[in-house]
């Protein structure tokens, strides 16, 4: 390889395969982070599967309840990787549903009914009635102008009334 091929290479290199590896690396770590996550996420799904959760007033087949425990609340913030947000304002140039944000806000909501759950739990409940969602924007990405901070965050409420089952 003469002089010139060899610096053509090494300038390919630099300017292709370096940002390529960096890009690589950043997709694999945040690909481990949201796998690790979701596998935390079943787990404790697993665990917390006997506490009923419903929209209704009431838990069904509590008949005979004394009332409710107490207002159970669980919150979570779930921020993007680096690479999956450049892959968003890549996407934002065409428009259309971004399927890693679909996921991004589930994770979130899914995180945040747990840990209403866990509080339930901690206060002896077997259910969560009237349960409600809600989402706001705390990364700035509803901001516009020079204050947008261009952080891509899910975030999630939940809230609901626990119950404990009557004593047999």
């Amino acid at each position: 390889m003469d002089g010139e091929n060899a610096s053509l290479a090494v300038t390919l290199a630099l300017y292709v395969g370096l940002p390529a590896a960096v890009l690589f690396v950043g997709w694999l770590a945040g690909h481990l982070s949201e796998t690790k996550h979701e596998r935390s996420l079943a787990a404790r799904e697993e665990a917390l599967k006997d506490i009923e959760t419903t929209d209704l007033r009431n838990p069904p087949g509590f008949a005979g309840a004394e009332g409710p425990c107490s207002l159970v609340s669980g919150e979570a913030v779930v921020a993007s990787d680096t690479f999956k947000t450049w892959v968003f304002g890549l996407k934002n140039i065409v428009g259309g549903e971004s399927k890693t944000f679909t996921r991004l806000f589930d994770r979130a909501r899914r995180a945040a009914l747990l840990r209403m759950k866990e509080r339930a739990r901690e206060l002896g409940c077997d259910a969560v009635c009237n349960v409600r969602f809600d989402s706001a924007d705390i990364g700035g990405n509803a901001t516009s102008g020079a204050k947008k901070k261009n952080s891509n965050m899910a975030v999630a409420l939940v809230s609901g009334t626990a119950w404990r089952r009557p004593a047999a």
